[in-house]
């Protein structure tokens, strides 16, 4: 009898123990990895993080791969807000805007639909010839416009 309580108080503490790492897993996972930025294949290049805070929604953006190698250029994309629905369509609400003014949509986006805290990747097709400057334009987000600008050499 003493043995069947001590294996039940073990396995509630197990479990109790899980679910505390798994909730704070959780919560960390609702804001950009800045640290993503090191992950740039063929790159020594560390891309800067930008962050735009309006109409009570935080968007935070990270270049994760802008090489004239890849074929394909990758931002994190990261957004909060207590208030605001985001159930935007990021394939449709994005473009990347090279030095020309030419702009280019997005293949994809690898993330959640909607939600209070969205991160996903969004990608596009590297941009040629390679522009001296990229604007990464987000509209109606919180029903505004945010631009996000990157150097690139």
């Amino acid at each position: 009898m003493k043995n069947r309580v001590i294996i039940i108080l073990l396995i509630l503490a197990l479990i109790g123990g899980f679910l505390i790492f798994y909730q704070n897993r959780s919560s960390v996972q609702n804001v950009p990895d800045t640290n993503k930025t090191g992950q740039q294949a063929n790159n020594s290049q560390k891309w800067e993080t930008k962050t735009d805070d309006q109409a009570s929604v935080t968007v935070v953006v990270t270049p994760l791969d802008l090489s004239p190698q890849s074929s394909q250029w990758k931002f994190d994309i990261g957004m909060n807000t207590h208030s605001v629905e985001l159930g935007e369509d990021m394939t449709k609400s994005v473009v990347l805007i090279d030095d020309r003014g030419k702009e280019h949509t997005p293949l994809k986006w690898d993330g959640p639909v909607g939600g209070h805290h969205r991160e996903g990747t969004l990608t596009f097709t590297k941009i040629t010839p390679f522009p001296k400057s990229v604007e990464l334009k987000i509209s109606d987000i919180g029903n505004v416009v945010r631009i996000f600008t990157w150097q690139l050499n």
